[in-house]
């Protein structure tokens, strides 16, 4: 089961994020997709904590099920945490819609590059980009259809609590600790640097 995550990073910034969904076998994957892959990897300039969001926004529209669960610190109620994820899911979006105003205006402009020797890798950046955000927001609209099943995870307000205290010191070691309960990877480069 895929699990998504409304925590606080290190900057007391709320993140959203998912586990890492099944892969599937590379034997039955096509060329095309395989090559689309392999461009996001390479072309994606997106730092760690955002493009993880983006990811978690565009995996909810794969899912059929008519709810998503979602762990969080269990700090606030939920009737709170209601409202918040909800606040921050309509923020989102609003950030998304001007992210993809200003890419549809860069397009234009990277045609200026093409003159120049080689691939145009500007244009192919903000085209990845544009497709992001633009699947991203339709996550987003999908997330907020679907009914939202909060759970309270307590290595997470043992991870909000060291943040609010700012023990930096005990940072990595929670940071190990859900990484290994929920079987993330990368997650310092989500919450904390």
């Amino acid at each position: 089961m895929l699990n998504f995550f409304f925590v606080r990073d290190a900057r007391r910034e709320m993140r959203f994020f998912s586990s890492e969904p099944p892969q599937p076998p590379e034997a039955g994957r096509s060329k095309v997709k395989a090559a689309w892959e392999l461009a996001k990897k390479k072309l994606m300039v997106l730092p760690q904590r955002m493009l993880r969001q983006e990811q978690a926004f565009a995996r909810t529209l794969k899912l059929e099920e008519p709810g998503i669960r979602i762990l969080y610190s269990g700090i606030a109620d939920e009737h709170k945490i209601h409202h918040r994820f909800s606040f921050f899911l309509q923020r989102q979006r609003s950030k998304r819609v001007f992210y993809l105003i200003g890419e549809v205006l860069l397009v234009p402009l990277t045609g200026l590059l093409m003159p120049l020797p080689g691939p145009n890798i500007a244009f192919y950046v903000v085209a990845l980009l544009l497709i992001t955000h633009w699947l991203s927001i339709r996550g987003v609209r999908a997330i907020l259809k679907k009914r939202h099943e909060f759970v309270e995870a307590p290595l997470f307000a043992e991870w909000e609590t060291a943040v609010a205290d700012r023990a930096e010191d005990r940072y990595a070691d929670i940071l190990d600790r859900i990484e290994r309960e929920y079987g993330l990877v990368n997650l310092r480069k989500v919450l904390w640097k």
